[in-house]
């Protein structure tokens, strides 16, 4: 890197101890370092700067703490960088307890590290491991989540969705979400329609879709207990008019939506959620349950409506698994002849849960 020079030529002044329009000075150098393509190389070989980023983080200064953490946003894009980060440096509970400090001006920042270093199975284990044995578990973070307005300081923490998400990519993460007595899953529900953030939104639709991996949680989140089905349908609902006899077989929540009612606008989210769907007609309870729900109707005019060719082909895959016949005897897809592209958007659910 043509700027290690200066860098080492800065190093001193990366310190707690040096005047704070130096510091801040050499730490803006250094920021603008962190955000071009492969400056993660640099500093994994010259773990130095790791540390001196990581002791800025607690400046009195509050300009030269928010750039550190910016550096760090940047360095944990890179999934060599975090898996250093947490083995060499083990950020994560000053980073959790960040999150959940409701006085904190960093939060935000936090919470986008912590999603970045979770996007990785490794990252998200030692993530989900702090959390279980620390004195913040992952029920404060959730509830953190759920209570807007946590942060005084007017910091939203939406990217505390994406790193839920991250984390059920875990069995423990999602067995936790999933626990019939915690009432978790019902909590992050609403969050599927909440439109005042694209990434707190797409998190949870996320962190839904791996839950659904669990097959044997499938009756009860399609149950009344639950009832999944119309926080992942009313994404998906436009505003056209559907025929009387039709709308009333439709659930209440999905009648009558009005002219004004919009579509998720995010195409990755409406992956998201009709993946989610596929992942319910795994099991014969879940297909019955769409079908006697009549989704299909809904799905229809998705389909009339979507112009993304990738998307349109996932609408048709549910839609083919809901309008097939099979033998009443048959609870498992794979003992069913279905359409060849609908058995590999299966088989990728499958590869995903199994990686």
């Amino acid at each position: 890197m043509g700027e290690q020079q200066q860098l080492e030529e800065m190093l001193p002044f990366l310190s707690l101890t040096s005047r704070p329009d130096v510091r801040a000075t050499a730490l803006q150098y250094l920021l603008g370092v962190t955000a071009s393509k492969n400056s993660a190389e640099f500093f994994l070989k010259n773990k130095v700067f790791i540390e001196k980023i990581l002791s800025l983080t607690e400046d009195s200064e509050a300009s030269i703490a928010k750039d550190s953490y910016l550096c760090l946003i940047n360095l944990t894009a890179y999934g060599k960088f975090c898996k250093v980060l947490l083995e060499d440096y083990d950020p994560v509970p000053k980073f959790v307890h960040t999150v959940t400090n409701p006085e904190s001006e960093f939060a935000d920042s936090a919470c986008m590290i912590l999603s970045n270093i979770t996007r990785e199975e490794s990252g998200a284990q030692k993530v989900l491991d702090s959390l279980v044995k620390g004195d913040i578990g992952l029920a404060k973070v959730v509830e953190v989540f759920c209570h807007e307005g946590y942060n005084k300081k007017g910091k939203q923490l939406h990217y505390i969705g994406p790193m839920l998400s991250n984390l059920t990519q875990l069995r423990e993460a999602r067995q936790f979400i999933l626990d019939h007595d915690r009432c978790v899953v019902q909590r992050l529900l609403p969050f599927t329609q909440y439109q005042g953030s694209v990434i707190r939104r797409g998190g949870i639709v996320g962190a839904l879709k791996n839950c659904c991996f669990e097959t044997a949680h499938h009756e009860w989140l399609l149950s009344d207990d639950v009832d999944i089905l119309p926080f992942l349908m009313l994404p998906l609902a436009g505003p056209e008019e559907i025929a009387e006899d039709e709308m009333e077989q439709l659930p209440d929540e999905l009648q009558y939506l009005g002219e004004d009612k919009q579509r998720e606008e995010e195409p990755n989210i409406r992956q998201m959620l009709l993946e989610t769907l596929l992942q319910l007609c795994a099991t014969k309870h879940g297909r019955k349950t769409l079908r006697d729900k009549h989704i299909y109707y809904i799905l229809r005019e998705l389909h009339t409506w979507e112009s993304q060719p990738g998307l349109k082909q996932a609408v048709e895959n549910v839609v083919q698994i809901l309008i097939s016949d099979e033998p009443e005897d048959v609870n498992n897809l794979n003992e069913v002849q279905i359409p060849e592209g609908v058995q590999k958007q299966l088989d990728q659910l499958q590869r995903e849960e199994q990686q």
